[in-house]
């Protein structure tokens, strides 16, 4: 790539990594990577670089880890650093006008939806989870909202029949940053062409919770079939068998029925749990039992002489 903008990179999980590499790859290397502080973990008080830390040391990136950008120490480091662009995707912190006014050509941000639809922490979990069949990534100009800014450009993804949250993911990631290099090889004329977006339009991706895991049985299987998708691999769907919590990995639905009370384990065949639903049945294939490692359900079956007519969170 012909530009020699001076960029600054805020970013933190692996999703922003496809994005970051592509930079380096074209000559664009960022003058800095901002990202999240540093994590420590409970049980070995092992201190954990995020990703997008790791691949800018091992690239010889300055990388830079403030608690806030809203202190004048802060912004005045950026400044200091002279960017032409800020590309922030999945940093973990709303970056104030102050710090937006900097650049030459202000911020832009790779977000994992079609906007203004599904702005905020979870889109690519909530697409799966209310069982859309598209969904893709936007490029916008970065103001002092929640994902309100000016649309650069919008590349849509349909979504496959039996794609995990965790596989989406890796998709628009990759889908991102070659919508990125596009918007780079004429970023001037981009940002210049970039739109309002329709606000009234617009829904909001809350944060997907623990809780929000624990199955329903009464939904329908279609329903419950996109919550285990959405929801995997973090912080994935779980019921209960004889009181221990039971993790589900891989499942899908059946349309069919079989006048059992949801709930109910229906069949134990073919190496599958085949559960009743308010509507069909999910059968499925793998499961983590309390305290225990991931396994094939027929290897549950057969461990725990799991029979039809048992049931789950009785």
């Amino acid at each position: 790539m012909k530009n020699n903008y001076r960029i600054i990179f805020m970013g933190t999980p692996d999703f922003a990594l496809p994005s970051l590499k592509m930079l380096c790859d074209e000559g664009l290397a960022p003058v800095a990577v901002y990202t999240q502080p540093d994590k420590v973990n409970g049980r070995g008080k092992k201190i954990i670089f995020s990703p997008v830390k790791t691949f800018a040391l091992e690239h010889h990136i300055p990388v830079y880890q403030p608690l806030t950008l809203k202190t004048q120490e802060a912004q005045e480091e950026i400044r200091q650093l002279n960017p032409d662009l800020i590309i922030v995707i999945a940093y973990g912190k709303i970056l104030p006008q102050a710090v937006l006014d900097i650049p030459r050509y202000g911020a832009v941000n790779v977000h994992a939806s079609i906007l203004p639809k599904y702005r905020g922490a979870a889109p690519v979990q909530r697409v799966i989870i209310d069982g859309e069949k598209k969904t893709g990534v936007t490029i916008m100009r970065l103001d002092a909202g929640m994902d309100t800014g000016n649309i650069v450009s919008i590349r849509e993804f349909p979504i496959p029949a039996h794609m995990t949250a965790g596989e989406l993911f890796d998709s628009l990631s990759e889908i991102g940053a070659d919508e990125l290099k596009s918007v780079l090889s004429n970023l001037p004329e981009a940002l210049a062409n970039s739109k309002i977006q329709n606000h009234a339009e617009a829904t909001y991706a809350e944060k997907v919770t623990k809780e929000m895991g624990h199955i329903d049985w009464t939904k329908p299987a279609a329903q419950i079939d996109c919550l285990i998708r959405g929801m995997y691999p973090n912080p994935g769907t779980y019921t209960f068998y004889h009181g221990k919590r039971l993790k589900i990995h891989s499942a899908f639905p059946e349309m069919k029925e079989s006048g059992k009370e949801p709930g109910t384990i229906v069949s134990v065949e073919g190496g599958m749990i085949s559960a009743a639903c308010g509507h069909g049945l999910i059968c499925i294939t793998e499961i983590q039992p309390e305290n225990h490692k991931k396994m094939k359900a027929s290897d549950f079956i057969n461990g725990h002489q799991v029979k039809a007519n048992d049931k789950f969170d009785a």
